[in-house]
């Protein structure tokens, strides 16, 4: 299976729409988008960004910013404008949106799938950060499959457990260039984030996993970030948020 992954939209949709074009441009040819969690938050376009996924064959998981749009996760925990954000979704998203978000599972295992999801680690599905070694090795002990996708951290990596190499290293996979994920090795992969990169490079992130075939391809593509940032200059968001886009920090 051709599966299209996406993370952290984050409520743009000039990034989630741009993502769906590219992949329909460079003819990927998918089976289904895997959305691993965190639809809403950071951006003004929240039903928007729902309401589109829901118009391609999907699966999709729970996020620490759906949860606080739900009410499920106390804010508290959340900086200022990223609570600020979520206060402000909580007023304008819709009741069918809503009802949306809070059947989102935490983690999913797909039916006939070699292959993990979940938003932010095996062993914290809604909130830690695999952001180092120690951490991905960690979490390679609390799944059963050699593949695990997560987002979160808006980084897009591959951590590789080799078992007879007796380590945990990690790759930053090349823009548009097939990697081969080998029998006998576990993998956890991020695709980074569409809606608010963080790696430095502000176009929206997003792979192609083919499940048969074992190959992962990371993608980039660049969206109208004006749009985005109109529209949360007018919904009165944080300067900070509104900024960042423009230089994927």
């Amino acid at each position: 299976m051709r599966c299209l992954v996406v993370s952290d939209i984050h409520a743009n949709f000039p990034a989630f729409e741009a993502v769906l074009q590219d992949a329909q441009k460079r003819n990927l040819q998918y089976d289904v988008v895997w959305c691993l969690g965190d639809l809403v938050g950071y951006g003004a376009f929240p039903n928007e960004c729902i309401e589109l996924l829901q118009t391609v064959p999907h699966l999709c998981l729970a996020g620490n910013h759906d949860w606080a749009v739900l009410d499920k996760l106390d804010i508290s925990t959340f900086h200022d404008a990223a609570s600020h954000v979520v206060l402000w979704t909580r007023q304008q998203i819709k009741p069918a949106n809503l009802t949306y978000l809070n059947a989102r599972p935490e983690r999913l295992i797909p039916e006939g799938e070699d292959v993990h999801l979940v938003h932010a680690s095996p062993r914290e599905p809604i909130w830690e950060y695999i952001s180092d070694l120690n951490i991905a090795e960690e979490n390679f002990g609390l799944f059963n499959t050699s593949i695990s996708l997560h987002g979160h951290t808006h980084i897009p990596v591959i951590f590789i457990e080799d078992s007879w190499m007796q380590n945990v290293r990690f790759k930053i996979s090349e823009i548009g260039v097939p990697f081969i994920l080998k029998s006998g090795v576990r993998y956890m992969i991020n695709p980074g984030g569409v809606g608010q990169p963080r790696d430095g490079d502000p176009r929206a992130a997003y792979g192609l996993l083919d499940t048969t075939q074992r190959i992962w391809t990371s993608y980039r593509t660049e969206y109208d970030i004006k749009r985005a940032q109109d529209a949360m200059r007018k919904a009165g968001f944080p300067r900070r948020l509104i900024d960042r886009l423009e230089f994927g920090r």
